[in-house]
């Protein structure tokens, strides 16, 4: 039996959706790509505009994709970011810091589209605005609804597709710290995903209000004129209608097998970067493998029961850890150990020495004092001295 090539929307054109279009077309598939901005790179993609509600709870605000601030560097090395085959070199707009801002790992996202000609797939400025199965030809599929705004090029209308790959980002939808009096505090409040600039912030500190007044656990308190909600973030997926199927309960998505695939809905419904911390570009790329595989029959799911049961025991696994049910996408620092699945899954070999060793110094390196590590720490001296060659960047 020949491999299926079936008709997929990805919703999403950041990191994630660009490698999933990219490895559905490698396996034959006919991808089309979602975007509600105008250009490619999701969460990297800088926007200056902040929302109305700059806590992000009006359900009904006009929302704001991006959560980057004008001065955002990556934490993540470059020479971590790239993909197997395309990895994030020292060229672009300019900045070749082994810790670079914003702007040069968008031009990494665009050179990475028209490279491998992703743009002509993409719907630019078409927000998805409902995906639901429907019955087309005696058969499940899934009717994806969008629309494009825009004066006169203003437009709706419904798609449907044999499968759906969520790549729609996890930086978008805020989480509020809760605490008594925070509905009633007097002063200005946001979320870090509407912070851009810190001159509006300048000479905030400096005196002391009596109506600004905070207390904490320990009952010391302190006078501010702002509060930065710094909190993280919210899986959010409005456009999803699956009765129940597939929900978020505190962060945690789910049910998903391996943090993809809901068992009940798999494989023609399927989730792309859902787990953290890890190498975004890698991970997504690892997962898209595995779901275009999966797609074309070349790779086989166990049964729904089995994957419903591999759910429940990584929930138990999540208790055991002693971990909240939000951490439930979370994964072990330093382990590695669901990269090398994935890998395995594909027939690929392990997560090199070198990215593992590079990720844990990073992470000491991120909770250290030093302030100024991304500039002192030369990324390119320390794998040569360590015996990792420029060749160590491309992965077969």
């Amino acid at each position: 039996m020949g491999k299926l090539h079936v008709k997929v929307a990805v919703i999403g054109a950041g990191m994630a959706g660009l490698v999933a279009a990219r490895e559905l077309r490698r396996e034959g598939h006919r991808a089309v790509v979602f975007k509600r901005a105008d250009d490619v790179g999701g969460t990297w993609l800088y926007d200056p505009r902040v929302e109305s509600d700059l806590l992000g709870l009006d359900p009904g605000r006009d929302v704001v994709h991006a959560s980057m601030y004008w001065s955002l560097r990556v934490n993540l090395a470059r020479q971590l970011m790239g993909y197997s085959d395309y990895p994030f070199l020292k060229k672009g707009c300019g900045d070749s810091r082994d810790f670079p801002g914003h702007e040069e790992v968008l031009w990494f996202l665009r050179g990475f589209a028209e490279d491998f000609g992703l743009v002509e797939l993409i719907r630019f400025g078409h927000e998805v605005v409902r995906v639901e199965r429907a019955v087309e030809g005696g058969r499940d599929q899934w009717a994806v609804e969008w629309r494009r705004r825009g004066g006169e090029e203003a437009a709706a209308g419904v798609d449907v597709f044999e499968a759906v790959v969520v790549c729609n980002g996890k930086y978008t939808q805020p989480k509020i710290a809760e605490f008594p009096g925070r509905s009633t505090w007097q002063g200005e409040q946001l979320h870090s995903h509407n912070y851009r600039v810190p001159k509006l912030y300048k000479n905030k500190i400096a005196c002391a209000k009596e109506n600004g007044k905070l207390v904490f656990q320990d009952e010391s308190s302190m006078y501010a004129d702002v509060i930065i909600h710094c909190t993280g973030y919210r899986y959010h997926y409005p456009f999803l209608k699956m009765e129940g199927l597939v929900c978020v309960d505190n962060n945690r998505v789910g049910p998903l097998y391996e943090h993809v695939f809901p068992p009940s809905l798999a494989p023609w419904l399927s989730f792309i970067g859902i787990p953290y911390p890890t190498f975004p570009a890698q991970l997504s790329e690892l997962q898209s493998k595995w779901v275009a595989k999966v797609l074309s029959g070349e790779l086989v799911l166990p049964s729904e029961e089995e994957m419903m049961s591999s759910v429940q025991e990584h929930y138990q696994r999540i208790e055991e850890l002693g971990w909240p049910k939000h951490c439930t996408h979370k994964l072990e620092i330093g382990k590695f150990e669901y990269e090398n699945w994935l890998a395995d899954r594909l027939g690929l070999p392990s997560l090199e020495q070198w990215r593992e060793k590079l990720a844990l110094i990073g992470l000491e390196m991120l909770k250290s004092s030093d302030g100024n590590w991304k500039d002192t720490w030369d990324v390119d001296k320390w794998m040569q001295e360590e015996g990792f060659g420029k060749q160590s960047l491309n992965r077969s």
